[in-house]
């Protein structure tokens, strides 16, 4: 449950362009999250999320100091992600997911901790008000 393989990360071109144009967006300092509901089947078996991190090479000139800035996040999601895996399949549900790093200085582990479990919290509840407002029938 705490592993982070290659079928939860986004590599399809065509759902992140969909997530990017299409997709809610909501922002935790330092990041800029953007979410998706995932329609249908477009998503692996047994995968409820397929999240993105990505940061800026515009704030981050160097490679080392981007690649930690991931590390980084890779590793505070995999920690949280077992709460976000469990509200999504008891709601039935698949998302796609973008984590933008926008900040130019890298916090600790720590920190982005506290932040991620933050975005966890905002998430689920922006998922749930979505999926209450789609089953409301419109009069």
């Amino acid at each position: 449950m705490y592993t982070f393989g290659k079928q939860e990360r986004l590599c399809s071109q065509k759902l992140t362009d969909d997530l990017f144009h299409t997709g809610q967006k909501f922002m935790v300092f330092p990041y800029s999250v953007h979410w998706m509901i995932c329609p249908g089947n477009t998503l692996p078996d047994g995968i409820p999320a397929q999240v993105l991190i990505a940061t800026s090479k515009k704030k981050f000139h160097h490679a080392v100091d981007r690649n930690r800035v991931k590390r980084l996040t890779r590793e505070c999601y995999r920690t949280h992600k077992p709460q976000l895996y469990q509200f999504l399949t008891s709601h039935n549900t698949t998302i796609i997911l973008s984590l933008n790093y926008i900040h130019n200085q890298i916090f600790d582990f720590h920190t982005l901790n506290h932040k991620l479990d933050r975005i966890t919290d905002t998430l689920i509840h922006h998922i749930a008000r979505q999926l209450v407002s789609s089953q409301q029938p419109n009069p």
